[in-house]
């Protein structure tokens, strides 16, 4: 991550969430607690270097928690942090605007893959 020294507060704060699929691992954790392979089943579009990637950086905000059980084969849990639950109303929200707007929001993914080949 780059260091920010705007004073904008969006900014800043989307400086932390954002990222394509932070937000989608927020959201699974706001119901349970994960492992990184049913992180890895549940999003197969995502890939190990940016799933790693992610859970690091997120981890590092203190949005995630992440517990480690030093055993053999590896067994890692990752749960949401108390500053993580400040989001669910805002996760909460934009899943609300998905469902509410799904026809637009797939034209308009439409319309990104054909023009400008994004996604």
């Amino acid at each position: 991550m780059k260091k920010i020294t705007s004073s904008c507060l969006v900014e800043r704060s989307l400086e932390v969430i954002s990222g394509k699929w932070k937000i989608c691992i927020l959201w699974k954790l706001l119901t349970r607690t994960y492992r990184f392979g049913e992180f890895k089943k549940e999003m197969p579009d995502i890939t190990i270097k940016m799933l790693v990637q992610q859970l690091k950086q997120l981890e590092a905000s203190g949005l995630i928690n992440r517990k480690d059980y030093k055993t053999i084969p590896l067994k890692v849990e990752y749960s949401i942090s108390t500053f993580g639950r400040t989001l669910t109303a805002i996760i909460s929200n934009i899943a609300k605007w998905g469902v509410e707007n799904e026809k637009n929001v797939n034209q308009a993914l439409s319309k990104l893959n054909k023009n400008n080949n994004f996604i």
